[in-house]
């Protein structure tokens, strides 16, 4: 069956964080459209550097959750704490929990999953520095290089991108998880 996956990113993403699951996804036959918060282009960060320009599918108010089966949230420093300043991403992403549906955010990714307030109870990781943030918000971290809960996937950086790509589709195929909550 041929699923919908948004990837919010906007500028400062890590592009492998962004390019490996979306090609994985892609593989999978299923369609994978980056959403931002302006149209044209976002620009990845590698190795300490801008790197390449990724097109723009929608433009983030004007993409509708409704339209999608599950929400990837890449990483890299810059990408999350802009998302996290817009109330409109902030919105999108809570939507998706609303709904049930899968959610996977890999690196400082799970950052905006504080603003969206879904974190309480829920087991994760991320990268180490964000670690305390995502306690503070009542998860409960663990050093893991994958972490699944009802629908929620978290891994800790690139490295960990097979496990996380891997559980991602397993969650996206189980469809709505009805512990996935808000």
């Amino acid at each position: 069956m041929k699923k919908n996956i948004a990837i919010l990113a906007t500028n400062g993403f890590e592009e492998s964080e962004l390019a490996s699951p979306k090609a994985y996804l892609e593989e999978q036959g299923w369609n994978a459209d980056i959403i931002s918060l302006k149209s044209g282009t976002i620009k990845s960060w590698k190795d300490g550097n801008w790197s390449k320009e990724y097109n723009v599918d929608a433009v983030l108010g004007q993409a509708n959750e409704a339209d999608y089966d599950a929400l990837v949230l890449p990483g890299g420093v810059l990408n999350p704490d802009s998302l996290r300043r817009e109330e409109a991403a902030v919105n999108f992403v809570r939507s998706f929990f609303e709904s049930k549906k899968p959610v996977a955010a890999i690196c400082h990714g799970p950052q905006i999953l504080v603003d969206a307030d879904v974190l309480e109870g829920r087991k994760v990781t991320s990268f180490f520095s964000v670690k305390n943030d995502l306690i503070n918000a009542g998860a409960q971290w663990e050093d893991s290089e994958v972490v699944v809960d009802n629908g929620l996937v978290t891994s800790r950086n690139p490295n960990d991108l097979p496990a996380f790509n891997k559980k991602m589709v397993e969650e996206i195929k189980e469809g709505k998880h009805e512990r996935q909550t808000v």
